[in-house]
């Protein structure tokens, strides 16, 4: 079991599974700079998927006690570590109580709260590329891997707020029966008459078989890890994209095999990429600003910009 050492100044804690190799351990300093944060820091603590919940108990048990551990981000570890430590919680906010899952604890007050603040930033993110209305038209989504980021795009493209700029239909896989068996429960708590068919997969042949069979537009989201925190893809290169899709890899960084995958038919097949970049920011930003207790605008619009502009400068990820 790992041992923690207290912090020596304010600290924000990054839990996943190669914490060192994220952009984001050259970013923070500089986002803290710009956002006026102080003498601060960040630090990685890196659990492999599906680590015992003793291991979570004892990191979220460190941050909650230690006066300098100001609160975490959580990747991977979402559903694990709310699970194995909602005992610990003295507040859980309604989405992370509704979604059984947490990326962001924060003190405030001397208490320990827990948020999802997933469904917020993938909402942001895909706010930003979909066309305006984009599902007025009839449009079926296909979300490859049925984890926590799955629950999160899910449940915003679901909401009844939408009204009737929701997918005509959400198509969901995974290799596990039991996490499609989770998602389907939550998904009636969502919304009963919502169509949405569950796959589960054991091969990259049945995942082709699912984008074979889609509609032109149709939105392709790879959310199973594969690319960054597993390697490969969900999908063989014999997959034929639908023209005129709409493909987002939630990953930004690592071999990123899927979006490669969808690269080579972009052309033929008029494909829309989109890569994990922006997810990453608003991911972050959210977090921060809750850990902080930054107002909302300073980390959107404008301030979003900026802080995406800076991120790209320092860690090398600018775009050409």
């Amino acid at each position: 079991m790992a041992t923690y050492t207290p912090a020596d100044r304010p600290t924000l804690y990054f839990i996943g599974v190669t914490t060192n190799s994220s952009s984001i351990m050259k970013v923070f300093p500089a986002w803290a700079d710009l956002l006026r944060l102080g003498d601060v820091t960040i630090k990685g603590i890196d659990f492999p998927p599906g680590a015992p919940a003793e291991a979570y108990r004892a990191a979220v048990a460190f941050i909650k006690q230690d006066p300098f551990s100001l609160g975490a981000l959580v990747t991977t570890h979402k559903i694990d570590l709310f699970n194995a430590c909602s005992d610990l919680f003295d507040h859980v906010d309604p989405l992370a109580a509704l979604l059984g899952e947490t990326s962001c604890l924060a003190k405030h007050g001397g208490k320990l709260h827990c948020y999802a603040k997933d469904p917020i930033s993938s909402g942001l993110t895909l706010e930003g590329f979909l066309p305006e209305r984009a599902f007025e038209q009839p449009r079926e989504v296909l979300i490859l891997g049925a984890g926590g980021a799955c629950i999160a795009i899910s449940w915003y493209l679901m909401h009844s707020s939408r009204g009737n700029n929701r997918p005509a239909r959400l198509i969901v896989s995974d290799r596990s029966e039991k996490r499609l068996a989770e998602l389907t429960a939550l998904h009636q708590l969502f919304d009963p008459d919502f169509h949405v068919s569950y796959h589960l997969v054991q091969s990259a042949t049945e995942s082709d078989a699912l984008i074979n069979a889609l509609a032109s537009g149709s939105v392709i989201i790879n959310a199973t890890g594969m690319g960054k925190d597993l390697p490969g893809s969900p999908i063989s290169d014999a997959a034929h994209f639908p023209e005129h899709a709409i493909v987002w890899e939630l990953n930004y960084r690592g071999e990123l095999t899927f979006l490669h995958q969808a690269r080579s038919q972009q052309q033929a097949q008029q494909l829309q990429l989109e890569d994990g970049w922006n997810y990453f920011i608003h991911g972050w930003t959210q977090v921060i600003a809750e850990v902080f207790e930054l107002p909302a605008d300073a980390v959107t619009n404008k301030a979003f910009s900026a802080l995406s502009d800076c991120a790209a400068r320092v860690s090398g990820q600018e775009k050409a």
